[in-house]
């Protein structure tokens, strides 16, 4: 276990404390994570400065190293769930009485990235709002219920994975159709939130300050025709969603037959590949129902960077992608999609 020694005055801009503090999450050290941070907040760092600059840069850090296979997924949820235990502990240690109003925060359904939408409910606790969290996953009519049972001035919606995002689309339809304005955050709504004015949210956030200032100085939003945006996806679309088993199903059939290497695969390896076949159908739908190929080419580029991190070899993914495409010569903006990724390789 590593040991680490708060030394005060600690100082935020200390790269030896950023690395320490990784070190205590990574090995699951919640004494440690939670003197740390309140060890910073005895030495007179705010709250928001810990969140904003220690506890979410380490996050951070957390799926980078995932990513790069330098830690299991084991690993990364032990880390995940020590940064939200120490953030617990330094939320306990403020009391800010709400006076701006009353804001749900949650998740969108099949989004279980919860930390960096916890701490941007600890920011708006802080501002002065009464802050519904919701947590991960969060169901879309549940949450209409939770609206219409609490009345909240706004919705803070989070998605980091763009598969979530026709969900992300019912859930914000929903919300402004109980007439209820939805700020959107998460790098799921694409680059600058591109995505999340095309889905109808009022607002998007590039990280917790950014929401925290735009609630606090331009809310709510002028009013909008809540079905303007309310309907996406086509019959491409919808084929894909119908058929993904059918897609999985006959893709591995055609995958073991094109790629002779995965008959030596154990059932570890055949599950993995059959969940990286699920993502490249689930990126795809989400890019049809968008009318974004990027959402699909910039998941090609990250699949091929994880799997050489994990030593697979380049030609899988090509043959993954080539055996989706032979099952829909019919759909043409799907051929066009697929042709942009294996473009890509």
């Amino acid at each position: 276990m590593t040991v680490f020694t708060p030394h005060p005055p600690l100082r935020l801009d200390d790269p030896g404390l950023s690395e320490a503090f990784l070190r205590l999450v990574g090995d699951g050290d919640e004494f440690g994570a939670v003197e740390v941070v309140t060890a910073l907040h005895d030495d007179g760092v705010p709250a928001q400065r810990i969140m904003m600059e220690l506890i979410g840069p380490t996050q951070s850090r957390v799926g980078e190293l995932w990513a790069a296979n330098e830690w299991t997924i084991a690993r990364e949820h032990a880390a995940t769930a020590t940064a939200e235990r120490a953030l617990a502990a330094l939320a306990a240690r403020t009391q800010v009485r709400p006076a701006r109003g009353r804001i749900t925060v949650a998740c969108v359904d099949g989004e279980w990235h919860a930390l960096p939408v916890r701490i941007l409910a600890e920011m708006l606790r802080l501002d002065g709002w009464r802050v519904d969290f919701l947590g991960p996953s969060v169901p879309g009519p549940h949450l209409v219920t939770h609206l219409h049972q609490t009345g909240p001035d706004a919705v803070a919606l989070s998605c980091m994975i763009s598969t979530r995002l026709p969900r992300a689309h019912a859930a914000i339809t929903a919300c402004r159709s109980a007439g209820i304005p939805v700020i959107a955050g998460g790098r799921g709504f694409g680059p600058g939130g591109r995505y999340a004015q095309i889905l109808g949210a009022d607002a998007w956030a590039a990280g917790a300050e950014e929401a925290v200032s735009r609630l606090a100085s331009s809310w709510p939003p002028p009013p909008r025709d809540p079905q303007v945006h309310a309907y996406l996806g086509d019959d491409e679309y919808t084929h894909v969603v119908r058929h993904r088993p059918e897609l999985l199903t006959n893709g591995m059939k055609a995958l073991l037959a094109a790629y002779p290497a995965m008959a030596s695969y154990d059932d570890r390896q055949m599950d993995s590949t059959l969940e990286d076949m699920g993502h490249v159908v689930d990126f795809l739908a989400a890019a049809l129902y968008l009318t974004e190929p990027t959402i699909f080419t910039e998941f090609v580029d990250w699949t091929a960077s994880v799997l050489k991190a994990r030593n697979v070899p380049s030609p899988a993914l090509r043959v993954g992608l080539q055996v989706v495409r032979d099952q829909l010569t019919d759909y043409p903006r799907a051929l066009a999609t697929l042709h942009a990724g294996l473009s890509h390789l």
